[in-house]
């Protein structure tokens, strides 16, 4: 076979650090749409991002060209730089160390875009660590505790 044909789907999570309900509503939108771009210079098409006021989830495909340590690198550095400059009371804004990535069956990628855009409704009921938690057991990955969050 001569062509390298690739269509990884990835369900991203990660939090701000400490999960600080840092992203406020006047810079979520903005914040997702920056996340975006990333994604689409990196050529890891973004299909949906969304969160709530201390994380984001993205789903988007996994570039062929680059390795998915590559891709967060970028996105959480990027973005945290960008994030301080939008207000004084963001000065302290980072992100936590680790992330969750989550392969998508293409089947279940509207799934996903649904629980996406629900996130704000979605934890009225649930919080980032129980929601966390949750996408650990449902992909059977092991974890400490200790060292999960931050």
């Amino acid at each position: 076979m001569g062509q390298s044909l690739v269509k990884n789907y990835l369900h991203i999570v990660f939090s701000t650090k400490h999960r600080e309900a840092l992203i406020h509503p006047p810079y979520e939108e903005e914040l997702h749409a920056y996340l975006g771009g990333i994604c689409k210079n990196l050529e890891c098409t973004p299909i949906k991002i969304g969160g709530y006021t201390n994380h984001v989830h993205i789903l988007c495909m996994l570039s062929k060209k680059i390795p998915l340590t590559e891709l967060m690198q970028e996105l959480k550095s990027s973005s945290s730089k960008w994030m301080k400059t939008k207000d004084t009371s963001l000065k302290n804004f980072y992100w936590q160390n680790g992330y969750g990535a989550f392969s998508v069956n293409p089947l279940q990628v509207d799934r996903v875009v649904a629980y996406i855009s629900n996130q704000h409704e979605h934890h009225r009921k649930k919080t980032f660590e129980e929601e966390y938690r949750a996408f650990l057991e449902e992909y059977q990955i092991e974890y400490d505790e200790r060292y999960v969050w931050d």
